[in-house]
């Protein structure tokens, strides 16, 4: 699709209208709500990401609700802006200025690729706009503007490395390293690469390649997996960063191709429950993943989040399963309810007030733990799971955490 066909009616607002002329709306809209309290949603419901992308603007309006039936905040109603920025990266920086100038949101969330929050970056850098972002990413960044909600590697990509390599996690050697071609991919695998390196471990026993966005042809390419696979020097395993609908796609073609966990187990960095919605996992059995999050994490939080979440899509015709739950999901949830807090603590909206308002927040994350903003930057300190996919869709969890630990936002091994 044409840019230009996305732009018109992009904007819909939380009760579902859409706002087809924002420019001209967006003025009578303030006067005749000046009860409420705006938040922005930058997440596509199409192109490449929607699948997994389009679930936050219904979780952050599941949020705002849960805010609003306590009687809101500072006593306005919180209203939900969303957007579809059709998974076009430069969309995202247009809606997104769309959102602050024209819509005056106190604070967006948004983005699910690095790259489209590098585009959104210097837009609510320009404007001191509060963007609130909630995948775990590459670190080597730490806006003012920006709550990084998530994990940096050190406290996902690493631990679950290495749990690959020890014993318990079956001792690997070697790696293929495959990725779509873009900054979260390259900057990750740089930073394992400085942690083999650091290992002791030699730069022939990994190996590198990136796809494009969207690519859903891996017949090669996993071919090529086996023949790494089949040479010596220990156990191999797939460091897998593909986003998107690439992860289904890649995992469809390593069954046809008869790979099993067992033979060379995939790490996806990026990859869901949601992901394998549709697919007959049981030859995929084994395969791995680390969020910050798992749809089986124990505990009531997660079982009322759960329930809650299954309560509002079937009352609110979510065209998303109410069994599903993903990473990103909950932290844009936990997100929505610290900006809350936060605007509280601080008696405004204003960005200045709740940025200095957040430092040593803390919030009951579904995930079990409970997570807290840190005073050194604009970090989430979370729990960490490695998670092993079962028959039925979802992800057995093989270990967490015991604390939330540090985040580290620039890596040791980027120069390694």
């Amino acid at each position: 699709m044409k840019r230009r066909s996305f732009v018109k009616g992009l904007i819909t607002a939380s009760a579902g209208s859409v706002i087809s002329s924002p420019w001209v709306a967006q003025k009578t809209f303030a006067a005749a709500h000046s009860d409420t309290v705006k938040l922005g949603c930058l997440f596509s419901s199409s192109g490449t990401m929607a699948n997994i992308e389009g679930r936050l603007n219904f979780v952050a309006r599941m949020a705002a609700e849960e805010i609003n039936a306590k009687g809101g905040v500072l006593g306005k109603t919180v209203e939900v802006v969303t957007t579809d920025p059709g998974s076009d990266w430069p969309l995202y920086a247009q809606l997104g200025r769309q959102l602050i100038q024209q819509e005056e949101v106190a604070a967006t969330f948004g983005c699910w690729t690095s790259v489209s929050r590098k585009t959104v970056l210097p837009v609510v850098e320009q404007n001191d706009a509060l963007l609130y972002y909630p995948l775990h990413f590459e670190g080597e960044e730490n806006s003012k503007n920006v709550v990084y909600l998530n994990s940096p590697p050190s406290s996902s990509v690493l631990p679950a490395v290495k749990y690959l390599m020890s014993e318990e996690g079956g001792s690997a050697k070697r790696f293929f390293m495959l990725g779509s071609d873009y900054v979260w991919p390259r900057t990750i695998n740089q930073q394992l690469k400085g942690y083999w390196a650091e290992q002791g471990i030699e730069p022939d026993a990994w190996r590198e390649e990136y796809v494009p966005f969207g690519h859903s042809n891996f017949q090669t390419l996993i071919n090529e997996i086996r023949e790494f696979a089949n040479q010596p020097g220990g156990q191999p395993v797939v460091i897998l960063t593909v986003v998107g609908n690439s992860i289904p796609d890649f995992f469809r073609e390593y069954v046809n191709q008869g790979v099993s966990a067992f033979d060379v187990p995939v790490l996806g960095l990026d990859a869901l429950e949601a992901d394998f919605e549709g697919l007959d996992t049981s030859s995929l059995v084994g395969h791995l993943n680390c969020w910050a999050y798992l749809q089986n994490a124990e505990g009531p939080s997660n079982q009322e989040f759960l329930a809650n979440w299954a309560s509002y899509v079937e009352t609110n015709d979510v065209p998303f399963r109410p069994d599903v739950a993903i990473d990103p999901m909950i932290s844009t949830y936990d997100g929505v309810h610290l900006w809350a807090l936060a605007a509280e603590k601080a008696g405004s909206f204003d960005v200045p007030a709740v940025r200095d308002a957040s430092a040593g927040l803390t919030f009951a994350c579904p995930s079990g733990y409970e997570i807290s903003m840190t005073g050194e930057n604009n970090y989430v300190k979370r729990g960490v799971f490695i998670g092993s996919l079962n028959e039925s869709q979802g992800f057995d969890i093989l270990w967490q955490s015991p604390d939330t630990p540090e985040p580290v936002p620039f890596s040791p091994y980027m120069n390694t």
